[in-house]
């Protein structure tokens, strides 16, 4: 991909929309019943939700955690800056309004590397007067271009607590691109006192038959598309030397969710882990 000097990608955002290929936040889109998505995305979903008949309750169920988390990270841990990679296509709920609805001043910078979501993002997320948001075109696998992007560094001091979010975005990393060097480094240009938050599908929770299933259906999902389930162990794996907050690493449907509506879906409906932990 070319760019011009600024490091950002050359031409316009539109011109790099590929409507052939499924791509994450699109196919989440959908699932959560949004239009913004193409055939490709909905065939993709259609595909993973036959052997998984219960993918959009996962993917509600992991917005509402993300939405739990950034509540917590803001009232009871002090957080006043979110760095959120992969954010997906805007919805109700984002991850500034639920941070400044209770810190007004808080500031959230929102990566992700589908245009469609930047387009949406620049458009429709805007900041309290009091504190800021700002949207990088880039890529998790490039954490260097997130670091020293100039818009993360006019809109979030490195050297202040900051809230790492990779919520449902992990599981598009293959174990070749090395996920947990890239989590490193991005949690290495992080001072003491900051978290990071993820979640991650898993096929742990399903029945052996189901299991296979849904992994050979997240397999065929196509460059865009392909989902690394991983197991609780490995999920662990990401928050290596932190200390990890109760309730500890749980499916998403359980974390901090005694407020929500009742009764709540199974671990097996929605087979994603989640967790926060703290930077010593």
């Amino acid at each position: 991909m070319t760019t011009d000097t600024s490091g950002t990608p050359a031409g316009s955002p539109s011109d790099r929309i590929d409507t052939s290929l499924p791509h994450p936040a699109r196919r989440y889109n959908y699932w959560l019943g949004g239009k913004d998505n193409f055939q490709a995305d909905r065939d993709s979903g259609d595909a993973m939700a036959a052997a998984f008949p219960t993918i959009r309750t996962s993917a509600l169920e992991n917005r509402r955690f993300l939405q739990r988390a950034v509540g917590f990270l803001a009232r009871e841990a002090g957080i006043r800056q979110f760095l959120d990679i992969g954010t997906g296509i805007p919805t109700a709920n984002n991850t500034h309004e639920v941070a400044q609805a209770v810190t007004p001043e808080a500031r959230v910078v929102y990566v992700d590397n589908d245009p469609i979501v930047l387009a949406h993002a620049r458009a429709l997320l805007s900041s309290t007067p009091e504190g800021a948001t700002a949207y990088i075109d880039a890529d998790l696998r490039d954490p260097e271009r997130i670091l020293t992007h100039p818009e993360l560094l006019r809109t979030i001091d490195l050297s202040q607590p900051v809230a790492l979010m990779l919520v449902a975005v992990l599981h598009f990393v293959p174990d070749g691109d090395d996920p947990y060097a890239l989590v490193r480094r991005l949690l290495d240009a992080l001072p003491a006192g900051s978290y990071l938050a993820a979640s991650h599908a898993t096929h742990e929770y399903l029945p052996p038959a189901v299991a296979e299933e849904a992994r050979a259906a997240a397999k065929g999902g196509g460059p865009h598309g392909l989902i690394n389930l991983r197991t609780r162990a490995e999920f662990t794996g990401f928050f290596t030397g932190l200390d990890v907050v109760e309730p500890g690493i749980t499916s998403v449907a359980e974390w901090r969710a005694e407020g929500e509506p009742q009764p709540r879906p199974s671990v097996v409906e929605v087979s994603m882990y989640g967790a926060v932990a703290r930077l010593p």
